[in-house]
């Protein structure tokens, strides 16, 4: 079983627990405005590896990852585009004891019969899901990621239905997605799962500019600047109630 590689972080620190060996899978079907990935975008396209590949070499890192309580980490790109090819690496991960994360904005998940089944074999195999949630509101979500959020929020009330350990992720943009009454509404919703351990605010940054860039694209928050400390920490409130 191959599946589409992007690239592969070993020492990956901000990307679950411990330290990890983060896989960034090739395919994604939304186009989020901030993106630092955008050349993962194109499905079908990367390096094929595969599931033995990535074993053999990740185990050079299973000392640190034990030490540290890490593992394993799959992004993106939108790694539930591979569903087959995860199911086969995270199996072949918990042979040797690996913790196994999945870093998704759910943003193709499907109530297809086939993707379903995919899905409830691979969660069988799951530590954790971090779960990136764009925006709350339908439209402004269609507007940053060109998709709106129906399914995603289905995939989130989907993991917290199956008890799947999950950390919630928020870009929080300056004029996009740092709106108070959408924070509210936000939290309300994180309120309403039953299965979030950690919820993170992750600031904007422009770190991925040169992609877009080397791409011919345009990049269109040239001109907003990354939120204060300040604001990351009053959108966490908001969101936690903490």
């Amino acid at each position: 079983m191959n599946g589409n590689i992007h690239s592969i972080e070993t020492f990956g620190t901000v990307d679950g627990p411990g330290i990890r060996y983060v896989i960034f899978t090739q395919g994604c079907l939304l186009r989020c405005q901030f993106c630092h990935n955008a050349d993962t975008w194109e499905i079908g396209a990367g390096k094929q590896m595969s599931v033995s590949e990535i074993i053999n070499d990740l185990k050079n890192y299973l000392p640190f990852m034990e030490a540290s309580g890490g593992g394993i980490t799959v992004s993106g790109g939108e790694p539930l585009l591979q569903l087959p090819f995860l199911i086969e690496l995270f199996k072949e991960c918990k042979k040797i004891g690996i913790h196994t994360a999945i870093d998704s904005s759910g943003g193709c998940y499907s109530s297809s019969a086939l993707f379903q089944s995919q899905l409830k074999e691979l969660l069988q195999y799951t530590d954790l899901v971090l779960l990136d949630l764009k925006h709350i509101d339908r439209e402004k979500h269609k507007k940053l990621t060109g998709l709106t959020n129906e399914h995603i929020l289905k995939f989130a009330q989907y993991l917290s239905d199956n008890q799947v350990p999950v950390w919630i992720r928020h870009v929080l943009v300056p004029s996009i997605s740092d709106d108070e009454e959408d924070l509210e509404r936000l939290g309300c919703f994180i309120k309403e799962l039953k299965n979030v351990e950690k919820i993170e605010v992750l600031p904007y940054h422009k770190l991925g500019v040169y992609k877009w860039e080397a791409l011919g694209l345009e990049y269109p928050l040239k001109d907003i600047e990354p939120p204060s400390e300040e604001k990351a920490e009053w959108a966490y409130h908001l969101l936690t109630g903490e």
